[in-house]
């Protein structure tokens, strides 16, 4: 898991799934299909959303623009602010 963005608003985080840790099993124990994904919160709203598939895809390519491109955080935010939009989960601390 790697913190990718934090202010205010948001906060998006990149989540490996099935990444291998110390200790896991071996690599034919481990299952085959990989469920990386993006959990974008909107601290504002106290909900967050979970990227993954098709959606995941889509936003890393705005993560690859963002890096080649630099863009203002507003910028930044307005994006998040649209797959935010999409946020049904209510944010609950374990």
């Amino acid at each position: 898991m790697n913190m990718l963005y934090d202010s205010e608003s948001f906060a998006v985080v990149h989540i490996h799934v099935n990444a291998p840790t110390a200790g896991d099993p071996e690599p034919a124990e481990v299952p085959q299909l990989p469920r990386h994904g993006f959990e974008i919160v909107d601290k504002r709203s106290g909900k967050e959303v979970y990227l993954d598939g098709s959606w995941a895809e889509m936003f890393q390519r705005h993560i690859a623009a963002w890096q080649r491109d630099t863009p203002s955080q507003e910028e930044v935010e307005t994006t998040l602010e649209g797959y935010a939009s999409l946020a049904q989960m209510p944010v609950v601390v374990h």
